[in-house]
């Protein structure tokens, strides 16, 4: 017996005595209830944009204010984007009468659902959204209800609606509405199986065209799947479509629609096992254990097998590979590869679709979404994803079919993509004149710091650079010079033994190879050994070091390998530091590559924050530095903080508030400050004070008016490194903060020492700062 995909749900709910279906054992039953219960109730708050601490606010935000806002969208409906939330506001809308896994549960017991996916759309793609469960069951009503809610949502997402009421209300809805209406159980679902479907095609070897497609479940989601596929390229007498009373047939009256009625085969009545033969697609959108083992042995070479029913699929992947083990496999949960999740697509879809003010969501946005998906996960995987995903193979491959749902490239690839599909289909209100910017902004909101560092990537362009990192086994550092190989013009150089790294770049997927896309340094077998230890030799010599000492630090210490690549220009900058002790490496650094005229000046950390950029310094370089160091930390700061694009405004920090305390770090910080008051600067800086008052303007003018920053200091200049690197670790732990760096000054570009902590896009930055033409930067 076959079950829909609806009535699936139900039958499992009521069937099953498998704990995990009601929510797991009773430890994970019990954390998922806090989840929700702890510290607040639910999943959502309404937050206000806009700040209300006075009258003056409040004659803004409310009366007399904001009728002028209410009168300008009067005479021009398009500016209720500009004056509202309108044009970033979604409605996720069920009557909760098909909720996924659970049934007919009622509106009421589907808001836990329904307020997780407004949580989705809000992190993956930043859309703000309202749940609303109505106790509705009549469809005409139903549409009724959710087409008067156009004047308060940019779009309208129909969630878990059963069959065929979904399809009435869909219809009715898109044709009285002006806004995109889209029911996720159907064409997400559609969506999301035409990209893993697409992929795993091009794995067989098989095409559209010629596949001979069985499908289980002719509910919303199975019908809008099969519908996807015709698009796609599947011949409609290609199409088997079975369910619970056997194979969709012509003459068949029991259990019909008219959806199911577009694929009845001729003949009469049979069943899945009647045509499961020679089957290259089964979709499977039913129950569990529908597909048997023995039927996925007459399956065609290489089955393509889309088992979706959750939890437990209509047959485990084990089993299905027991009898053709060459079987590419995609189920709907997790603990499989290739988890067919509407997550990597909703989200993105209306993203653009809202950027362009689309009126609808029509098949070549849908497409355009299939695509973008589909070519995302046979491109490199993203460093984030891998790391997200830790211990999984993310190479793609039979395994590794769509993307995974964390992979922070989606929200460009695939919104721009549906943006584009809505201009060039004549249904985006609102069209984007400049489409890779477009996409570089959708980037930027996912990877924090891409705005900040594009001039520094965009100076970085100017000149080819060799940048050779001492660690080049670390697969940080292999997903870095990939990302360097792809986006940039400079050159990577890795340190490293040439059969590991390449062993680590195929586990990773990563498509680039030793000695082919980047140059190698074997510290094991280089034909070079003898002129670096020679070298080191030679600048070491009256240092105490010995030839068989040099022999052995260039066999083992792969900081000092660069650092003497660097010396020899056979590289421009050296980046090391990924493990180990920060002024470890710095001893080797200035060894082999400090001279009078380069010495480390100090560690500068750009701390990424919700409200803006915010440098912090010295974090690594001196413990306790002199009015000297401090001074001349202050000035590399500015030139620094330029390489951004960012006017600098640079705070002396201690305990010490303008003279108030006769303490080491004030009289230090009071010295710095008359060293640099002693000739004209072209920054503004100001000291000694608490961070409150660099960062409050208000509260610096109570305790020296006149003083010199303008604003907010972006710049914080501590006193010693544990009160710079306490702040640093605090913003990057707790304050949800993002550090790009730390950046060495004083050594003109040639070498930079980052953290144990960094990411792969941590790596790719720094690249980008070591990459920039040395010409003005300390």
């Amino acid at each position: 017996m076959l079950n829909h995909s609806d009535q699936g749900r139900d039958d499992a709910m009521a069937d099953s005595k498998d704990d995990t279906a009601r929510g797991g054992p009773d430890g994970l039953r019990q954390a998922a209830l806090d989840y929700h219960r702890l510290p607040k109730p639910g999943k959502l708050e309404i937050r206000a944009t806009k700040p209300l601490a006075n009258g003056r606010d409040l004659s803004r935000a409310y009366s007399p204010g904001v009728a002028e806002a209410c009168l300008e969208i009067k005479a021009d409906p398009d500016t209720a984007r500009d004056y509202t939330s309108r044009g970033n506001l979604v409605a996720v809308v069920t009557n909760g009468s098909a909720v996924l896994g659970l049934g007919n549960i009622g509106a009421l017991a589907s808001k836990p659902v329904m307020e997780g996916k407004a949580v989705l759309f809000k992190k993956f793609a930043n859309i703000d959204c309202f749940d609303i469960e109505l106790e509705e069951k009549d469809p005409e009503k139903l549409a009724e209800i959710v087409c008067a809610l156009e004047p308060t949502f940019g779009a309208i997402n129909l969630e878990d609606i059963k069959a065929p009421d979904c399809f009435i209300v869909e219809k009715i809805c898109r044709e009285r509405m002006n806004i995109p209406v889209f029911h996720d159980d159907q064409h997400g679902t559609a969506i999301v199986v035409g990209a893993a479907a697409s992929n795993a095609l091009r794995v067989a070897k098989k095409s559209f065209a010629d596949i001979k497609v069985v499908s289980t479940g002719g509910g919303a989601a199975g019908i809008a799947c099969l519908d996807m596929l015709l698009k796609l390229g599947v011949r409609r007498e290609n199409v088997y479509l079975c369910d619970l009373a056997g194979l969709v047939h012509e003459g068949r009256e029991a259990d019909m629609t008219p959806q199911k009625a577009a694929y009845a085969q001729p003949g009469g009545p049979r069943s899945l096992d009647d045509v499961i033969d020679g089957a290259d697609l089964f979709l499977g959108l039913s129950g569990p254990g529908v597909l048997k083992p023995e039927m996925v042995g007459r399956m065609a070479e290489r089955p393509i097998i889309f088992a979706l029913a959750n939890p437990t699929p209509e047959i485990m992947p084990d089993l299905a590979r027991e009898v053709q083990p060459g079987a590419i496999i995609a189920t709907g949960r997790s603990d499989f590869p290739n988890q067919v999740n509407n997550v990597l697509c909703f989200p993105f879809i209306f993203r653009g679709a809202l950027d362009v003010g689309a009126t609808t969501i029509n098949d070549e946005m849908k497409i355009a979404c299939i695509e973008g998906i589909a070519a995302l996960a046979r491109a490199t995987t993203s460093a984030e994803a891998a790391a997200a995903y830790s211990g999984e193979q993310l190479s793609f491959g039979a395994d590794y079919l769509i993307p995974k749902p964390f992979d922070p490239r989606l929200m460009g690839v695939v919104a721009s993509a549906v943006a584009k599909a809505a201009m060039e289909t004549g249904v985006a209100a609102r069209p984007i004149a400049d489409m890779e910017a477009y996409k570089r902004r959708l980037d930027s909101s996912v990877f924090k710091s891409a705005l900040l560092m594009r001039p520094v990537f965009d100076a970085a362009r100017s000149a080819e650079r060799r940048i050779v990192f001492a660690e080049g086994e670390d697969e940080r550092v292999l997903r870095a010079a990939h990302a360097i190989i792809e986006e940039t013009t400079d050159t990577p150089i890795l340190i490293g033994r040439p059969e590991v790294i390449e062993t680590r770049c195929e586990r990773a997927g990563l498509t680039i190879r030793p000695g082919i896309d980047f140059e190698i340094v074997n510290p094991e077998n280089d034909p070079r050994y003898r002129d670096y230890w020679g070298t080191y030799h030679e600048i070491m010599a009256r240092k105490g070091v010995t030839p068989d000492l040099a022999k052995a630090i260039m066999r083992t210490n792969t900081t000092a390998i660069g650092a003497v690549m660097v010396q020899r220009e056979e590289a421009d900058s050296l980046i090391c530091g990924t493990f180990g002790q920060y002024l470890w490496h710095l001893n080797y650094i200035e060894q082999v590559l400090g001279t009078q005229a380069l010495r480390p000046v100090g560690a500068l950390s750009l701390m990424i924050l919700e409200d803006g950029p915010l440098f912090v310094a010295d974090t690594q370089v001196h413990a306790e530095p002199s009015p000297e160091q401090i001074a001349e930390t202050v000035e590399g700061c500015a030139r620094h903080i330029r390489r951004f694009g960012i006017d600098p405004q640079i705070a002396l920090c201690s305990h010490s508030q303008f003279g108030n305390l006769d303490i080491s770090s004030g009289r230090r910080m009071r010295a710095a400050l008359e060293i640099l008051d002693a000739q004209p600067r072209d920054f503004a800086y100001e000291g000694e004070m608490h961070v409150d008052a660099a960062l409050d303007p208000a509260l610096r003018a109570r305790n020296l008016p006149g003083a010199r920053l303008s604003g907010a200091a972006n710049c914080l200049v501590f006193a010693n490194t544990d009160a710079a690197s306490g702040v640093r670790n605090i913003l990057k732990m707790k304050g949800a903060g993002l550090e790009v760096g730390p950046v060495l000054m004083g050594m003109g570009n040639r070498a930079h020492i980052v953290t144990p902590s960094i990411t792969a896009r941590g790596l790719l930055n720094m690249s980008a700062i070591a990459g920039t033409p040395v010409a003005h930067y300390g």
